[in-house]
Order: structure tokens, then sequence, then C-alpha cells
């Protein structure tokens, strides 16, 4: 198996990163979602990646470099809709024994996508009744709904098909998570040899270098198990297809929640403030932990599929 980029593979996260670093500047983000922005993503082609015939490991290229800006919204429900919904969607597991539901981005969304045992499901928006909104999201950049009860919707997808998006949205869950990582840790390196203590910078100091070691180390192999999932699901026949993606998540989990922190520790602890970004990456580590299954059914998951 051959990680290495191909040269179209570096053209299209070149141009991405690109994208990114033009558009979706911090300032920007901070402001929250941009329907603009998303229109940006959409002509690009980000959402229409694998229908354009790109594969599995396109897409997750893609992700890592939208995770690397942060960049707000409900991407990979959107990306996974492609061809069966119009405009933007967000989603959700469709909540059990008629439990509340919580939901992201419902208020800029044009339909919300409802995974369940039996398939898949689209409720238009403004079908959902008994709506309220916390006042207090974990994520600053992700508003948050409670929503009292689901209306049935239109079944777009059986058994297979959601089966197929809780793997890609894994997947492209933990390539955003693993852009993150990498971001939090080139932001802690730069700001080591900015910020000078007794005459030198403070990364020269050994404390400081090893929670930057160990910040490199996490993302990398966070990396080369996205990529590994990544190439398993274009191929499932050269490995466990299910093996790799929980594996995946729970490393990319790892390494966007503690890479955060390590660069909140670098930083001096400002993060928690809105005088550096290092915090809407920890948050935002937070709520994705929770995304297509948390770290614990993974772990289970991983622990089922192994070699006895």
């Amino acid at each position: 198996m051959n990680f290495d980029l191909s040269e179209d593979q570096v053209a299209l996260r070149d141009a991405i990163r690109s994208l990114c670093r033009g558009r979706f500047t911090g300032e920007r983000v901070r402001k929250g979602f941009d329907q603009a922005m998303f229109d940006e993503l959409a002509t690009t082609g980000v959402f229409s990646l694998r229908a354009d015939g790109f594969g599995w490991a396109d897409a997750a290229i893609t992700f890592e470099e939208l995770g690397r800006a942060v960049v707000p919204g409900p991407l990979v429900w959107t990306h996974l809709a492609h061809g069966v919904a119009e405009g933007i969607v967000t989603g959700l597991e469709r909540p059990r024994d008629g439990a509340p539901a919580l939901l992201e981005h419902l208020a800029v969304a044009d339909g919300i996508a409802v995974v369940d045992d039996d398939g898949i499901s689209l409720v238009p928006s403004d079908a959902v009744a008994g709506v309220t909104a916390l006042d207090w999201p974990l994520d600053p950049l992700t508003p948050v709904h409670r929503i009292d009860a689901l209306p049935t919707g239109e079944r777009i997808g059986g058994r297979d098909e959601a089966a197929a998006w809780r793997r890609g949205g894994g997947l492209l869950t933990a390539a955003f998570e693993v852009g993150m990582a990498q971001a939090c840790t080139e932001a802690a390196t730069g700001y080591s040899l900015a910020r000078r203590q007794f005459d030198r910078p403070i990364g020269s100091f050994q404390a400081v270098k090893h929670i930057l070691a160990d910040m490199v180390v996490r993302a990398e192999v966070a990396r080369t198990a996205v990529h590994a999932a990544a190439v398993t699901m274009d191929d499932p026949g050269i490995g466990d297809r299910e093996r790799a993606l929980s594996g995946a998540r729970l490393l990319a989990a790892e390494a966007a929640e503690k890479n955060a922190k390590g660069s909140l520790q670098v930083h001096g602890g400002i993060g928690f403030t809105w005088e550096a970004d290092v915090h809407l990456y920890l948050k935002r580590a937070w709520m994705l932990s929770t995304a297509f299954g948390n770290v614990h059914v993974h772990a289970d998951a991983l622990a089922a599929r192994l070699v006895r």
C-alpha cells in the first residue's frame, strides 16, 4: 500500500490549501457560517468530488485542508448528500425512544438527512417544529438547535446507503480532524519560535520541545491511518474496511483534541480567549468527537474486530 500522493492529488491538495488561505482567513472564519463561503466550496467542487470521478482518498485530502482552516458549516453532510438532495444539508442519527434531537446548522440548511438502522430520510428544514436554539453551544462556530420531534421525512436510501454514509461521514470527519491537528502543531511551533523568555525562544526549552514532538507524532500517525482508511474505502479488497475506519477515527479524534490542548499550553493558556484561534480548534475537536459514532463506539468496534 503506497501512501505517497500522486501528482493529481498534490495538485488537488495545493488548490484547496490555496483556496483556504486566500478565502477562509481567521477573521472570516470567526464570523461563522457564510453562504458565500459555501458557494465558493461548491463551485470548487468540494461537495461533488466523488460524482466528478474522484475517490474517497481524494475527498479525505480535501477535507484535511478544510480542517486546517477549521471551516464552519455542515460540510460532511452536504458532501454525503450530493446527488440525492439539493442545497445545504445538515444531518444526524435519529434519536432512539423519541428523545429530543440536537442538530447543527439548522438555520442555514435546506434539508436534514436523518440516518437510522433502516436507512436515510430527508426532512425539509422548514418542516420541523418544537425547535429551540441553544444559548451557549460548545463550539461558537457551530450553532445547535434542540428539536423535540423529527418528522419521518422522505426515504432516500436503505440500510446499505445508511451504512455507506456512516463510513463516509466517519472518514471525512477524521480527515478534518487530522487537518486541525496539523494546524495546531504549526501554530504552536510558530508561536514557540516567536515568543521569547530569558532572551531565548520558548521553543528552545526542553519541556516545550517534548510537547511539540508529541504533537507532530500524533498528527502524522493519524494522517497515515486516515489515508489507509481512505484507500481501503476505495478498494475494500486490500484490507478490513471497518477496522481501518474505526482505527482512523480513534487516532484522528485523539490527535485533534490533544494537539489543540498542546497548542493551548504552548500559547500560555490564552486559547480560551478570542486572542488566539486555538480555542476554535479545541472546541471543534470536542464537537466532532461525537460525530458518526463517538470514540467509545469506535473503540468497541475495533476491539470486536481484532484477531484473537
